[in-house]
């Protein structure tokens, strides 16, 4: 297997700069979208931040005498525990860089991740805030994160809310992101790829403007991975353009016969040293024992 990707970002209709970010690490097969928000128009350094954060760390990572900047989790595999530390070392520079600058105080931004292993043939998947990541598969659509959201936390822990009482609760205040807490919780899976394929990773000002059955129909109508994005883009443009626009698509189709990925290649994460004492169990891929717990950040 191999995964071909292609993305956009898009100010929108009603937004007068892009806090989005997205990127794609071909010989990694890492994909990352992020979500920016809070500070005097920071939002777009705190989303720039960790985009290049966790792609300066899988690109570091590579050296045989890399330190590891965080212990592994035992319990995760290589590739979920790459995942995991490349987000947090993403938290961690977000907030050294508002501590420092006062342009840059409060700034935080929301991200997902991808990372493809065509060894395994697994997608693994770690997101915080609300930026999502969808499976399109036999011609139906999946949501495979949980938005970290007021709404959805008091779901999770009330889910006999009748629908006025949903109706009351702010619909853009996220729970979780990036530079809120020293030590962020990241929600992080895996799934079992298959040929065909195809994952959407995308900022809310995607999947808050355009229904999932019309994400769907806009990628399953496209010709090719870019051809899908610039759909999608114009749709939530098409609907309003309230938010700006990320959309990242990643398809899983067939390799050319000896190809091999770098991220197959990389040396473990338990064979490298260490620098910091783990983490409590249960921080890196549980969610917080309270729906509203960290403090919520609403998103502009």
């Amino acid at each position: 297997m191999r995964a071909i990707a292609a993305g956009i970002s898009d100010v929108g209709l009603q937004r007068d700069h892009n806090e989005d970010s997205f990127a794609i690490l071909k010989d990694h097969t890492l994909y990352i979208v992020a979500d920016g928000m809070g500070g005097h128009r920071a939002g777009d350094v705190a989303s720039r931040l960790a985009t290049e954060s966790i792609v300066d760390f899988f690109r570091a990572s590579v050296a045989k005498d890399f330190t590891w900047p965080f212990q592994v989790d035992p319990r995760l595999s290589d590739e979920e525990n790459r995942l995991l530390t490349g987000i947090r070392l993403a938290n961690r520079q977000i907030i050294e860089r508002s501590t420092r600058s006062r342009e840059c105080q409060g700034m935080g931004t929301t991200v997902v991740g991808a990372l493809f292993s065509p060894k395994k043939k697994k997608m693994f998947i770690g997101h915080v805030g609300d930026s999502r990541a969808y499976r399109v598969r036999a011609h139906q659509i999946q949501q495979m994160t949980r938005d970290h959201s007021l709404v959805n936390d008091y779901l999770l822990a009330m889910p006999e809310l009748t629908e006025e009482q949903k109706s009351e609760l702010p619909k853009n205040v996220i729970t979780r992101a990036l530079g809120m807490q020293d030590q962020v919780a990241v929600d992080i899976q895996s799934d079992d790829a298959e040929l065909g394929d195809i994952y959407v990773l995308c900022s809310d000002g995607l999947s808050g403007m355009v229904e999932d059955p019309e994400i769907l129909d806009a990628v399953l109508g496209s010709e090719d991975v870019e051809g899908a994005c610039r759909r999608l883009v114009a749709l939530a443009n098409e609907h309003g353009g309230e938010d700006n626009i990320t959309a990242l698509i990643v398809r899983i189709e067939a390799s050319a016969e000896g190809e091999i990925s770098l991220s197959d290649t990389l040396p473990t994460p338990a064979t490298v040293r260490h620098r910091e004492p783990s983490i409590p169990d249960g921080q890196a891929d549980t969610p917080p024992a309270s729906p509203v717990s960290p403090p919520p950040e609403s998103k502009a």
